[in-house]
């Protein structure tokens, strides 16, 4: 009984952050911004250099309107900076 009702609650309580904590990324120069302030504050030299080529590589694919490809290295990005 108590490990179910353990359960029931944690489940409830990742269900309540995951609607809350998704961010919508586009592939626009606020979240350009945005995207460059982040990875400029990371500290960790290896995880930087890797966010700042997946962003460069976003900003040429945004400068060739290939949303897609953007997406793809601003999301790059941002698992980088973890």
């Amino acid at each position: 009984m108590l490990k179910s009702t353990l359960a029931f609650a944690l489940l409830a309580l990742l269900l309540s952050f995951a609607p809350s904590q998704a961010q919508t990324m586009t592939c626009s120069d606020a979240d350009m911004m945005k995207m460059q302030t982040q990875a400029n504050a990371v500290t960790d030299a290896k995880k930087k250099e890797m966010a700042m080529k997946e962003m460069t590589m976003a900003k040429d694919m945004m400068a060739q309107k290939k949303t897609d490809d953007c997406m793809m290295h601003m999301k790059n990005a941002e698992k980088a900076m973890q």
